[in-house]
C-alpha cells in the first residue's frame, strides 16, 4: 500500500521551523555616545578678577596722563621765567597802591608768585592721587575732580593781571589752559555711560576662572 500524503499522516515530512528575527530597518544608524559632561558648575561661587576697563576709562586715563605732563611742565617753565616775572608782578601791584614802600611790592610779588606755584604743584599732585582713586573706583571721585578743575580755572583768570603778564608769561598761560582743557577731556570722558557703570560695578566678579571654562 503507498504511503499516505495526508496532513499529520504518519508518512508525511514535516517542514523545518525557522525561528523568526526581528527586522532591522537598513537605514537605522548606531546611537551616539553620550556627550561628556561638563567640569564646571552652574552654582560655582563668584571669583573677583580684574577686567580690562572700557574704552572711555582708558580714554580719560589717557588725557589725566597727559595734562598731567602738560602740568609738570607748567611748573617747570614758571621757575624759569621767575626773574623775569618778579618785576613785572611788582609793577602790577605798584599800579594797585602806588603808596606803598619798595620792599612791600618785593614782598607781596614773591608772594603771588610762590602762591601761584604752590597752586599749580598743590593741584598737580592731588589730581594725580585723584586718577589713581578713580581707577580704583573709589566713590564720588569724579566730583572732586571736577573742583580741582575749577581751582584751575580760577587761578588761571586770577593770574592773568598778576603773575601772567609779559612775553615770558604768554607761553605759560597756553600751557595751563591746554592743561585745563586736558582735565576737561578727562572729565567728559569718564562720565560717559560705560564708564559710569564700570565704576559704580566696583569689582568685576565672574562665576567660574579662565582656566576651569577652557577645560570644561
Amino acid at each position: 500500500m503507498a504511503e499516505s500524503t495526508y496532513p499529520g499522516g504518519q508518512g508525511s515530512a514535516r517542514p523545518a521551523v525557522v525561528p523568526s528575527q526581528p527586522a532591522t530597518p537598513a537605514d537605522e544608524s548606531p546611537k551616539a555616545p553620550p556627550s561628556r559632561p561638563s567640569l564646571t558648575s552652574p552654582n560655582a561661587a563668584p571669583v573677583l578678577t580684574k577686567l580690562t576697563p572700557p574704552f572711555s576709562v582708558r580714554v580719560a586715563q589717557f588725557f589725566w596722563i597727559v595734562s598731567f605732563l602738560v602740568g609738570g611742565f607748567a611748573v617747570v617753565y614758571d621757575v624759569i621765567i621767575r626773574r623775569e616775572q618778579l618785576p613785572l608782578i611788582v609793577e602790577a601791584v605798584r599800579a594797585v597802591d602806588p603808596s606803598r614802600s619798595e620792599q612791600t611790592y618785593t614782598t607781596a610779588a614773591d608772594i603771588i608768585f610762590w602762591s601761584l606755584f604752590g597752586v599749580l604743584v598743590g593741584v598737580l599732585l592731588v589730581q594725580i592721587t585723584l586718577m589713581v582713586s578713580f581707577m580704583a573706583r573709589r566713590p564720588n571721585v569724579r566730583w572732586w575732580q571736577l573742583l580741582t578743575w575749577v581751582v584751575q580755572v580760577v587761578t588761571l583768570a586770577l593770574a592773568l593781571d598778576l603773575a601772567l603778564t609779559g612775553e615770558h608769561a604768554e607761553p605759560l598761560r597756553l600751557i595751563l589752559a591746554a592743561q585745563c582743557a586736558l582735565v576737561l577731556l578727562a572729565l567728559l570722558a569718564s562720565v560717559m555711560p560705560k564708564a559710569i557703570a564700570w565704576s559704580a560695578r566696583k569689582h568685576d566678579v565672574v562665576r567660574h576662572r579662565q582656566d576651569d571654562a577652557a577645560v570644561g
